[in-house]
């Protein structure tokens, strides 16, 4: 069984951003997600979900409040810090996937590992090797198919492109994982179903969750419900919204 830490693994305090000056997008006064809860976030497109992914994830500074990922405030951090912080302990699924064309099934998967030293010592620590990890990963979340590995990921299904996607966020066991609406493009059954296997693996690995839909359909699957328009007391304009649709969408 994973030993779970008792450090929040993500913690906002009196939380503010704007994209433009005098027009707040996210005013959050608090909250905690606890370590290994599987937290669903639902709001509708425009309401600064991205927005507070992206101050999560230490790509946004907020004006105001304060960020702290596993008791690392990371506001304070340095550009580069924040970005290597994320890389060791934050994995990502984003709504388009971000997965890379040129490279193979296999070679999306192992990406995060290049970037994070903290993720190729844990896979070191249970004598595991990449690859190992990469083809269990994938085989878990129905991938199992050896002729897929090679193929570039660009010959895969929808369904099948969210579970490399699914891998690469999850290879070297993240402390944290982020999933910003990466069921979007599919059907109610297959959702649940890739929902069910992403559980799966956050609690082999110890990892918290937190998951962004608009899909309310979906959170009675999940330890813990929030509404954005509950924990945001910013009311969000419509230049606000424009602006963070093409966060969203860029």
């Amino acid at each position: 069984m994973t030993v779970l830490p008792t450090t929040p693994p993500v913690q906002l305090d009196d939380l503010l951003f704007s994209w433009q000056p005098g027009q707040p997008v996210l005013d959050i006064p608090a909250l905690t997600v606890t370590p290994g809860e599987k937290v669903f976030l639902k709001g509708p497109s425009g309401s600064g979900k991205t927005t507070l992914l992206g101050l999560i994830g230490g790509v946004l500074v907020p004006e105001r409040g304060h960020v702290s990922l596993l008791g690392t405030p990371i506001n304070p951090l340095s550009p580069a810090a924040r970005d290597r912080f994320r890389a060791n302990h934050v994995g990502f699924i984003f709504q388009m996937f971000n997965l890379i064309p040129y490279l193979s099934v296999l070679e999306n998967v192992l990406l995060p590992l290049g970037f994070s030293p903290v993720r190729r010592q844990k896979l070191a620590a249970a004598g595991q090797s990449g690859n190992e990890e990469a083809v269990r990963l994938l085989a878990q979340l129905g991938l199992s198919d050896p002729a897929l590995l090679a193929r570039p990921v660009t010959a895969l299904s929808i369904g099948q492109q969210q579970r490399v996607a699914a891998a690469r966020a999850l290879i070297g066991r993240p402390e944290i994982l982020i999933a910003d609406e990466p069921t979007s493009a599919l059907d109610s059954d297959t959702r649940e179903a890739f929902i069910r296997l992403l559980f799966k693996e956050c609690e082999a690995a110890g990892s918290t969750l937190l998951f962004v839909s608009h899909d309310a359909g979906l959170e009675h699957l999940f330890d813990r419900s929030l509404s954005l328009a509950g924990l945001n007391h910013a009311a969000v304009t419509e230049a606000a919204a424009m602006q963070e649709d093409a966060v969203c969408h860029c």
